[in-house]
C-alpha cells in the first residue's frame, strides 16, 4: 500500500509563482498513492484560478473517497476567518485534504487549539521580530477499509510556533486514540522526527528530509503509526515542480497479517 503526504503550497511553483493544476495532476499520477494527505490546499481561491485542488488530485489518483477540510474561510493573507464547516457552498477556503483509493466508512474533523491573539515572534537574525496572527489548524480522520484491514488515518498541518505545535499534536492524538487501530498520522507537523515521535508516541514509517524542496536538510513531513506490525519500505522524496516541500512516499505492509 503506497502512502504519501505532501504540503503543496496551494499548488504554487516557487520559481514562477504560478498555480497550474496540470502540474499537480502530473505529480499525483507519478506518485501513484493509494492514500494521500495534502496540506495547504486551495478551494475556489483567485490565486489558484478558483480550482478545487482536492478534486484535481482525486481525479489524478483515482480516489474513491476524499475529503477537503477548510481551516480558513476566505483568503490567506487578506480577509479570512476560522472555518467552522458551516460555510456556504462555493466559499473560498484553504486547508487540508485526505484522499483514498479505498472506501471510507467514516470521517471526523478535529479543530485544533489556536493561539487566541496576535503575538510577537522572534526569528533568526538581527532585529527580526514579527507580529503573528496564527492561522487556525485542523485535522481530518478517516476510517478506511484497506488491503491491510481497517485503519484510522489522520492528516493535519500543525502550527509553526514552537511549543504550540506540540500542544496541538497532543490534542489530536487524544482524539485519534479514540478511533479503532491500526492508526496512521500523516502531514506537515512542523516538527523534526524526534519530537514528533516523542509527543505522538508513534513511530515513523518513513524517514527522509523534505524541506526545503531544492536542498532538503530537515524533515517536517511525517507518516507515523502506533501499530507494531506495520512496516515502511522504499521511502522516497521525489523532486516535484511545485511547492517548497517535497512529497514523502512510502510502501507500507504488514508482514504478520494473515
Amino acid at each position: 500500500m503506497r502512502i504519501a503526504t505532501f504540503n503543496i503550497l496551494h499548488g504554487r511553483t516557487v520559481h514562477d509563482g504560478l498555480v497550474e493544476p496540470d502540474r499537480l495532476r502530473t505529480i499525483i499520477r507519478d506518485l501513484d498513492p493509494d492514500v494521500l494527505a495534502l496540506q495547504e490546499v486551495d478551494f475556489e481561491q483567485d490565486r489558484s484560478g478558483r480550482a478545487d485542488l482536492t478534486s484535481v488530485a482525486a481525479e489524478a489518483m483515482g480516489a474513491v473517497a476524499h475529503r477537503f477540510v477548510a481551516a480558513i474561510a476566505g483568503t490567506p493573507g487578506a480577509t479570512w476567518m476560522a472555518a467552522t464547516g458551516e460555510e456556504q457552498p462555493g466559499t473560498a477556503a484553504y486547508g487540508i485534504a485526505l484522499l483514498s483509493r479505498f472506501p471510507a466508512t467514516s470521517w471526523q474533523v478535529v479543530r485544533l487549539p489556536r493561539i487566541p491573539t496576535r503575538f510577537p515572534m522572534y526569528l533568526p537574525g538581527p532585529n527580526r521580530v514579527v507580529v503573528v496572527d496564527e492561522e487556525p489548524r485542523a485535522a481530518v480522520i478517516a476510517q478506511l477499509d484497506t488491503p491491510l484491514g481497517p485503519m484510522s488515518v489522520a492528516n493535519t498541518h500543525l502550527s509553526f510556533v514552537p511549543g504550540w505545535n506540540r500542544h496541538q499534536l497532543r490534542r489530536l492524538i487524544r482524539d485519534l486514540r479514540g478511533m479503532p487501530g491500526p492508526r496512521l498520522l500523516m502531514g506537515d507537523l512542523n516538527l523534526p522526527p524526534a519530537p514528533a515521535a516523542r509527543w505522538s508516541r508513534m513511530r515513523a514509517l518513513a524517514a527522509a528530509a523534505t524541506f526545503p524542496a531544492e536542498a532538503p536538510d530537515r524533515q517536517l513531513d511525517h507518516i507515523l503509526t502506533d501499530h507494531p506490525g506495520l512496516r515502511g519500505r522504499g521511502c522516497l522524496t521525489p523532486d516535484a515542480p511545485l511547492s517548497d516541500h517535497r512529497p514523502l512516499l512510502v510502501e507500507v505492509d504488514d508482514p504478520g497479517a494473515g
